[in-house]
This record gives C-alpha cells, sequence and structure tokens, in this order.
C-alpha cells in the first residue's frame, strides 16, 4: 500500500448549526499551520446542515482540509424522507462518508447488510468510505473481538471489487470505548489494528475517546493510522492538539 499522510478525523455527531461550525473551522485554521496539514490529513465531518457552510469555507479560504459526511442512503433518489443521498453529497464536494459507526448500528438498527449497501454505494460515487468495525464490551469478554470485526470487515465488503476495497478507510472503534470516557490501552489499539491489516491493508483509524490527553500514546503505535475523533473534536483547541500529537 501507498504511503499516505495519518488521517485525524472530526465526527462532530449531532452537534454544531451551520454558524457555529464556520466558527469551528476558522478557529482550526488559525490553529493548524501549513506544516501541520503537510504531515497530518485533517477530515471534518459535520452534521448535514453545516455541510454547505464548511465546504464554501474550505473552497473559499484555501483550507488543506477534508470534508466528510456522517452517514448516507444508498440509493441516489427516491421517497425516503429524512435522508441524503450520495448525489447530495457529491453536489457538496464531499469526499469521505462515515458507513457503519456504532451509534448507527446500535441506536437506529443499521446491520452488516445496510453497512454493505451503503459502503459500496459510496464507491460508486467516487467517495471514499470511512468504514467503522469494533466489537462490543460482552463481545470482547468473551473472547470475540476478533471473529466480530472479522465478520463486520466481511460483510462490509461482500460483492465490492478487491482493487477498489483497497481504497478504504477502515475506524476501529471499540464500542465499549464510544462515548464511555474509556479507552483501549495502547496495546490493545496496536493488537485489534494489526489484526484488521492482516485482513485488508488500508489505514485503519482508531476511535474510542480519543482525547488530547491520550492521543500521543495511541497514535504512536505502529499500526494506529491516525484518529476518528468524536466529542474531542468539538473543541478546535483540543482537537488541533491532538493533529499536533501524530509522531513526525
Amino acid at each position: 500500500m501507498a504511503e499516505r499522510r495519518p488521517i485525524i478525523a472530526a465526527n462532530w455527531k449531532m452537534h454544531k448549526t451551520h454558524l457555529e461550525a464556520i466558527q469551528a473551522v476558522q478557529k482550526l485554521s488559525y490553529l493548524l499551520d501549513h506544516g501541520d496539514a503537510e504531515r497530518v490529513e485533517v477530515i471534518i465531518c459535520p452534521p448535514f446542515t453545516a455541510l454547505r457552510s464548511v465546504q464554501t469555507l474550505i473552497d473559499s479560504d484555501k483550507l488543506p482540509y477534508g470534508l466528510g459526511a456522517q452517514d448516507v442512503h444508498p440509493e441516489e433518489r427516491g421517497a425516503f424522507t429524512g435522508e441524503v443521498s450520495p448525489l447530495m453529497l457529491l453536489a457538496l464536494k464531499v469526499a469521505y462518508v462515515i458507513v457503519g459507526h456504532s451509534e448507527r448500528r446500535q441506536l437506529f438498527g443499521e446491520d452488516d447488510v445496510v453497512v454493505n449497501k451503503k459502503l459500496r454505494s459510496v464507491f460508486a460515487h467516487g467517495m471514499t468510505p470511512i468504514l467503522c468495525v469494533g466489537e462490543t464490551l460482552e463481545e470482547r469478554d468473551a473472547g470475540g473481538t476478533e471473529s466480530t470485526v472479522t465478520q463486520q470487515v466481511r460483510r462490509a465488503f461482500d460483492g465490492v471489487e478487491v482493487s477498489m476495497a483497497r481504497s478504504v478507510v477502515i475506524a476501529y472503534e471499540p464500542v465499549w470505548a464510544i462515548g464511555t470516557g474509556k479507552t483501549a490501552t495502547p496495546e490493545q489499539a496496536q493488537e485489534a489494528h494489526a489484526f484488521i491489516k492482516s485482513l485488508i491493508d488500508v489505514p485503519i483509524l482508531y476511535g474510542g475517546s480519543v482525547k488530547p490527553d491520550n492521543a500521543a500514546e495511541l497514535l504512536a503505535q505502529a499500526a494506529v493510522d491516525g484518529a476518528l475523533v468524536g466529542g474531542a473534536s468539538l473543541d478546535a483547541t483540543g482537537f488541533a492538539n491532538i493533529a499536533r500529537a501524530v509522531p513526525s
């Protein structure tokens, strides 16, 4: 796999109006200089209502950030009230789409079949999926981390050509560490990431309560290629500190 910069992605979830999003990105642009941007690939995933505002700001100020969406409907158009299609995202120059986040799986009932449909749709429309995989606490305690992750990866890529699959970004997010304040140890993260790389050799981001005070240790692990940052990305200063924690 070709070398690429480490990725630090901000998943704002259901936070920030479009005006708050503009302010956050402007502040981030002051905190991260061009040297930081050359070393680290920064991706911003705001809520749907702020995509246009963030996209306009990135374009007008020539900011070196990728624009990502938090979800997508697999169909291009149709009677799907409340949904957003891949064509709508393309029109806003969205480059990345988060697929299969644990909150989508747990709170909204998305199974591996739905995740596969979304993944294939993102690929078909020329965007890059950030595929989320990870085990629950019960699965980890039962020794099922590897079997759970293997199933999620294999089902997500069902029907996807190998050449296309290798352009994906995967985020390993142990479900027991999402929004709980718990974090996998650097050793646990390294072990899980190395296992996923044995299944498919693509960039693997860690996504489980990443914060400025634990980022450096997590990002120093050989198999950790970056981070998908949730709550800590809402504060521009903290997010900038996470991006700067990537080893040179």
